[in-house]
């Protein structure tokens, strides 16, 4: 089975910074892409930030020059800066996972961390 544990949201005022991670672990062969993802209330899911086994990025137009995208191994952060009250809401980190070199691979998904831009 695969975990992925994020930590690291809070309430930050307007202009403030915040760093979230997530860990993956549990039964894992190879990881290839890892990302962020967010849902305000209302809104569908959104794509944040995303970073390959190569390292390569790709960021919202929307979060571009404020977020930071990065890996150690099984765990990816994201560095929130400069952050906004349009930045508000739950912070989903995904992963792309083969549990058995005989197995494919699979999205997995952590449970959710709130981010609220409030002063």
């Amino acid at each position: 089975q695969v975990q992925l544990v994020e930590s690291g949201g809070g309430l930050v005022q307007p202009g403030g910074s915040l760093r979230l991670s997530c860990a993956a672990s549990g039964s894992i062969f190879s990881i290839n892409a890892m990302g962020w993802y967010r849902q305000a209330p209302g809104n569908q899911r959104e794509l944040v930030a995303t970073i390959t086994r190569a390292g390569i990025t790709n960021y919202a137009d929307s979060v571009k020059g404020r977020f930071t995208i990065s890996r150690d191994k099984n765990t990816v952060y994201l560095q929130m800066n400069s952050l906004k009250p349009e930045d508000t809401a739950v912070y989903y980190c995904n992963a792309n996972i083969k549990e058995r070199s005989w197995s494919r691979f699979r999205d997995y998904w952590g449970q959710g961390t709130q981010v609220t831009v409030s002063s």
